[in-house]
């Protein structure tokens, strides 16, 4: 199995674990947090520098991932991705054992597939997105870059997402609807009509 860096050690990060975990392709050789400090492992894997160590990380194992999470903006997500683009890293897809990807969908690299989640036949998910648990994303669905699309979320056939959004947990988006650039949408929301970028949809849920 290959060795990956995971970049980020928080609550996503335990989700990503167990993904790949799961898998067959990579192994974990270790995690970067943002700064050096006590920490000395997470999950039982050694935190083995910090995002100032990038360069010198990458160099001996190239694969990577970014492990943080996103609630509300995707700007630590983007940067982390876009350091690692500079530093020449490889971004591979993760996808869980248990999720399914149809052979006519396209995925963007540092994308991650999670447990139970399905991607349905002509969909295009972009670059370092999470398509969380149990997420539906259906046929002719296109997703830009930098989204997370939460735990049980319903994107129905011919929506578009916009770079950055954030469709919370259980979302339901009716079928050929556009969301926005850096749109956020609370959890539980029914969305039935296009919506504009940079708008919060159901604040009180965020």
């Amino acid at each position: 199995m290959k060795p990956l860096l995971l970049i980020g050690g928080g609550g996503h990060c335990h989700s990503c674990i167990d993904v790949i975990e799961s898998g067959q392709r990579y192994r974990i050789s270790g995690i970067v947090l943002p700064t050096r400090g006590d920490h000395v492992d997470v999950m039982g894997y050694q935190v083995i520098g910090a995002d100032q160590d990038l360069p010198a990380l990458l160099a001996h194992t190239p694969n990577a991932i970014v492990t943080v999470g996103q609630i509300k903006s995707a700007a630590v997500r983007v940067k982390l991705f876009d350091l690692l683009r500079i530093y020449g890293g490889y971004l591979p897809i993760i996808q869980s054992p248990s999720s399914y990807c149809s052979k006519r969908a396209e995925i963007g690299e540092g994308t991650i597939l999670m447990h139970g989640s399905i991607v349905n036949a002509g969909a295009k998910v972009g670059a370092n997105c999470i398509i969380n648990s149990q997420s539906l994303i259906e046929h002719d669905v296109e997703i830009a870059d930098h989204c997370h699309i939460s735990t049980g979320a319903k994107v129905n056939g011919g929506v578009r997402i916009g770079k950055g959004a954030f469709i919370g947990s259980g979302v339901i988006l009716k079928e050929g609807v556009t969301i926005g650039t850096d749109v956020v949408i609370g959890a539980g929301q029914l969305i039935l009509n296009d919506v504009s970028d940079g708008m919060t949809i159901g604040a009180k849920h965020v």
